[in-house]
Formats: C-alpha cells, structure tokens, sequence
C-alpha cells in the first residue's frame, strides 16, 4: 500500500496495471457472458454466480506475470490478457454457430479449418472490435514515454496473496455452484452449466481436465470393461418386427446424407410455393416410410457425428469429433458387418478427404472405397460450393462411379450445397428467400430447394438406370441448419414462439426408408440417429443380437421412444427433460410433481446410456469384442 500511495498515479506500478487488467478482463467476461450466451440464467443466485466467476480465474492466470521480471512482467502480463481475450472472442464467435463452447478436441480439428473460411467470416461483427480495445490501453501503458512505469521488485508475498485470494474465490464460487446445481462436475454433459456456473476460463480447465481423462481410458482398459457393456446393451436390445424383417433382404443400400436439412421444411411453403416439392412427394410414395419424430444426436462433431451413429450405433462424444480423435480405434461399423454378407462399400463425397479425418476413419469402418474431390471434376468454380462439389453436378458424376461398384453395394452420398452459409449463385436459385432480415435463415430455403432438386435428379437416374427396382434408399438428415441463436427470425418462419418445447421440435430431421415392396407412410414413432444402423440391418435381414448398438430397431415392437441428446437433455412421446426442466410436450408446460420421479428415472437411463456408449469409444472396448458376440481375452 505505501507503494501505492508513493506513486502519483496507479499505473505507475505494476500492482495497479494488474488490478485494471483484472477489472477490464472481468468486466469483458461478465458482459461477454451475459450477452453473447444463452445460458438459461434465472434467480438471483445464477445471476451473482455470473457476475462473480471470471473474477477468480481471470486473477489467476494473470498472476502468472508475477513470475517475471521487472518491465518483462508486464509483457507477460498483456501476453496472458490477449490469449484470455482471444480465448473469449473465439468462444463467442464459434458459439453464433453452433450453440456449444469450444473444446480441446474441436481444437485438434485442424485439418478442417482450411475449408471453414467463408463460413467463418460471415460470422464476424463490427462490434467484434470491441473484445480488443482494451488491450491496446494496456499496450499504451507498457509503451507510452509519458507513463513513467516503475518495475520495481516484487517479493514473494505479494504473489502468494493473490493467488491465494484467486483460490478462495473460485472455492467459494464453486460451493455455491454445487448448492445450486449438485454434482455440476461429475454430470457435466452440458457444457452451458459449467460456463453458466463457474465460467469461460475455469470452463476451459474443466474441459481439459476431462479431456486428458478420456484419453488415458483407452491405457486402463481391458476386457473385463466389455462384459459390463455387453450385459447393459442386452438389457434394452429389440427383437426385429417379423413385418419387416428382411424386407430388403440381398438388396443395394443407398445412404443420402441431407445436410443441415430440417423437418419444419417438410410440407412448408414460402410465399406459396412449396420449398421441398420433391421431398413432400416421398412421404406419400406407397414404398417409402416417412419418420416425423426423428431428431439429430449430434454434439461438436455434427456431421461426422451424424455419420458415426449410424455406422455404428454408437453416441458422438461430448467434447469434439469421435472422428477426429477415435480414428484408429476399432469399430464394428455397417460396411464391415455387411462385408459378411458379400457386400461392397462406397462413400462418395466431393470435398476434401481428409476433412472430419474421413480418409482413415473410413478404413477402420471397412469402407472398400472412398470417392473423394479427387475422383470428380472441380475445375469449374461454378459448380463449387464452399464445402465441395454442388449436388446436382455432384450426383450427376458419381454416376459412372457407382456403376463400377459389384453388387449388392452399401454406399453413402453425402451432399455439401445445403450448408451454413447458405450461398448460392442467384442463377442457380429457384425460390426466393425469406424476408426475416436474418441472413441465415434467409438464405436457407433456396439451398434447401436446390438440395431438392438434386435429389429429384438423382432419383430420376436410379429409376433409368435400373437400380432403384433393387436398392433400400435411405435419406437422413444430419444436424440442424438454423441455430437456436436465430430463434427470433424462426418465429417469423413458423408463426409460433420458440419455447423449449418448440426449439427441441426444431432439432427434428427428416428420415425416408424406401424399399421396393414394403407398405410405406408416415411412421409417428420417437427416434433418433443412433437407431439407424439396428434398424437397417434388421431390413436387411441381418441379426444384431452379437453386435453392442445403443440405439434400437425403429420398426420393432420393443422400440424405446426416448431419445438422449448428447448434452443429458431428451424427448419422448410424454417427457421432454430440457436444461434441468421436464415438460408435457403437448402443452409445453413443465410437468406437475407427480410426474417428476418417472421423469428422474428416465433421466438416469438417459445418462447410464451416454455413459456406457463413452466407455466404450474412449476405452477402444471393441477391440476385446468378437463378431460372434465373445470377449477376446
């Protein structure tokens, strides 16, 4: 203090810069937080809790400086400030997307960012700016002649005090965290609480710490880890419909990934037109079933997520890309149970082939092919879209590809023009766009109607060729394609508020199965991505009592309608639990007391699942699992 008092002005001395650098990063955090973040915030206690807990951490890791010397402690200082700042701005802009906070793994993604640039851009702000104003004051401080900036020697108390003080601070926050949300670390699906709770930064500590956990699980496991899975999995395994078993029996299998594709698309109408007039006609093709509760599971991996579950009915992990971080793990995916059964595998996709790590994971499937951009023609930049090759021209080149393929062939078509940002050459467009004023939304109808036409395209050339006669035809789509954070301009889409009820409705995607012979229409049973694989194969005429899926069949009887969201959440005919909330879902209001135990019970089955489906992807437990359904010692 007598330094302080010494000193004609506060940043003069170390000690004060630090004190304003705290209160800058704090008061930056706290707005951040509040205002970039949908975090659910309610009562007086989350509210403070917001309020306080940027202070603990940002004191701590701005300690580190005190480490230095003299004038290279405030070098540190502002080195620190700036990571934690872009470590905030990176957070908010990766949240506008995708609703979720970055983690390690999404990090360790690399090889996609090439490809992410548009995308990137057209979610930045002016008003951006704002998150590095502050660290220029700090620079002018440190290399201003006017300021006469006084090192000075700093002993070891004064360190010790602060990040003792650092410490309490983030105790005490964590107590009152846990008063209100108990076992928030141990039951950490949703990574909104621990930022809602604790905060960005010791949000990131927490993700590194489960982060290092998952990847020394594979060390520690061994084959007593299957057994228990293998008993769990048995205990809500479905035996196949009769109707519908071997339905498809020794026919080609046609996967057609429809990205960012929404259910609320089916039947809707833009201005009077319809926007997927192609689509809305499979629904009530006489071969064709029609799911309309059918939601995406997916979690930062989208739509590698999308495709790991229904290779192999397994769930995407909580942090990151199972594709990215899991690629050398063994897998008992589609391509490599239908190998079995004398089929040939091919994914065609005009993009990259090392993006999401498709061209190794692919292998560990037992993919036979993989048509990636270098086996179609991407020298006209007008048939490019940002992530690969447009569909129509897409569908129409992997035509003479397909036909190189013995049959009976299982094969994936993943399409790219119906992604974020939803560009498309007006010349192109077919539809006008929505008038919200959200770009976003906006823009995704005439991608949607293109997408559309594609498919239409296609189809047109399964029939021609012959194919279509002989080929179970599978659309689903991936993920979402409008964020929660357009839920105001979805308002004007839908002609409704975006309750929790509506927004976890809006998480549908649509699921065709056509199969030459089988009685189609609209099937109203709950389901999700992790049910495609037992689903398939039972169509098939394919057994799946020896293989460890976390989904069930959607056509069997014994089918569970409740659907697990990758963050703990899920829906159900009855229940929707939702951000620590269960609701009815025909009144969108919260359940009464009564029904808050069944709800509870549900919830635990719901994490049990989660649970298991990581033991089993971290551990790499498939390794210690045969074909037959034995435990390989």
């Amino acid at each position: 203090m007598k330094n302080l008092v010494k000193n004609k002005s506060l940043i003069n001395n170390f000690l004060g810069i630090f004190v304003l650098a705290v209160l800058m990063l704090w008061a930056k955090t706290y707005i951040t937080q509040l205002t970039q973040f949908k975090l659910g915030v309610e009562g007086p206690l989350q509210q403070f809790l917001l309020l306080i807990n940027p202070l603990g951490s940002a004191v701590l890791f701005l300690a580190v400086a005190f480490l230095f010397k003299r004038k290279r402690r405030l070098t540190a200082l502002i080195i620190i400030y700036t990571l934690m700042t872009f470590l905030l701005f990176a957070n908010s802009v990766y949240y506008r997307f995708f609703s979720d906070f970055i983690t390690l793994p999404t990090i360790s993604q690399t090889q996609n960012f090439g490809d992410l640039g548009g995308s990137v851009l057209t979610l930045l702000k002016p008003t951006d700016l704002l998150f590095f104003v502050d660290i220029f004051v700090l620079i002018y401080i440190r290399f201003s002649k006017k300021i006469n900036f006084q090192s000075g020697k700093v002993g070891f108390k004064m360190p010790a005090a602060v990040i003792a003080a650092a410490i309490v601070l983030s105790i005490v926050n964590l107590q009152l965290a846990e008063a209100d949300r108990p076992d928030l670390l141990s039951r950490g699906f949703d990574r909104s609480y621990i930022v809602k709770y604790l905060g960005m930064y010791n949000y990131t500590i927490y993700d590194s710490v489960k982060t290092f956990e998952a990847s020394s699980e594979r060390a520690s496991a061994d084959s007593s880890d299957i057994a228990e899975i293998i008993n769990f999995t048995n205990s809500f395994s479905a035996q196949p419909n009769e109707k519908y078993f071997g339905k498809a029996k020794d026919m080609n299998v046609i996967y057609l990934h429809l990205e960012s594709m929404q259910s609320f698309l089916i039947d809707y109408e833009l201005e009077g037109q319809q926007v997927t007039p192609y689509l809305n006609s499979l629904v009530k093709n006489e071969n064709t079933m029609y799911f309309d509760n059918f939601y995406h599971q997916t979690a930062q991996g989208k739509t590698s997520d999308a495709e790991f579950m229904l290779e192999n009915s397994l769930f995407g992990l909580p942090q990151g890309s199972a594709f990215i971080t899991k690629g050398q793990n063994t897998f008992e995916a589609a391509p490599s149970i239908l190998k079995d059964y004398g089929y040939t595998s091919a994914v065609f996709h005009g993009n990259n082939g090392s993006f999401w790590n498709r061209n190794i994971i692919y292998n560990q499937f037992g993919y036979d092919e993989f048509f990636d951009e270098g086996s179609y023609d991407t020298a006209d930049s007008k048939n490019m879209a940002e992530y690969g090759l447009m569909d129509k021209p897409f569908f129409e080149q992997s035509e003479s590809l397909l036909e190189t393929l013995p049959q009976p062939f299982y094969t994936k078509f993943i399409t790219v023009a119906h992604h974020f940002p939803y560009k498309i050459d007006q010349d192109l467009a077919t539809i006008g766009k929505a008038t919200t004023g959200d770009a976003s939304v906006d823009n995704y109808f005439q991608t949607a109607r293109y997408a559309d036409e594609a498919i239409e395209q296609f189809f047109t050339y399964l029939k021609e060729s012959g194919l279509y006669e002989n080929t179970m035809i599978v659309m689903y789509g991936d993920h979402y394609g409008i964020s929660d954070n357009h839920n105001k301009a979805m308002e004007q889409i839908i002609g409704e508020e975006v309750t929790p009820v509506v927004n976890a409705d809006l998480q549908r995607v649509p699921l065709f199965i056509h199969v030459p012979g089988m009685e189609g229409g609209v099937n109203h049973t709950y389901g999700g991505q992790i049910d495609l694989l037992p689903t398939v194969l039972h169509l098939l005429g394919v057994e799946t009592k020896n293989n460890i899926h976390f989904g069930t069949d959607l056509l069997s009887e014994e089918h569970s309608e409740i659907v697990p969201f990758r963050n703990g959440n899920f829906v159900s005919p009855t229940i929707y639990s939702l951000d620590g909330k269960y609701y009815d879902p025909k009144t969108g209001e919260e359940l009464d007391e009564s029904k808050l135990e069944t709800a509870d019970k549900l919830k635990a089955t719901v994490e049990e699942k989660l649970h298991y489906s990581d033991k089993v992807v971290n551990g790499d437990l498939l390794r210690f699992h045969s074909k037959d359904g034995s435990i390989k010692e």
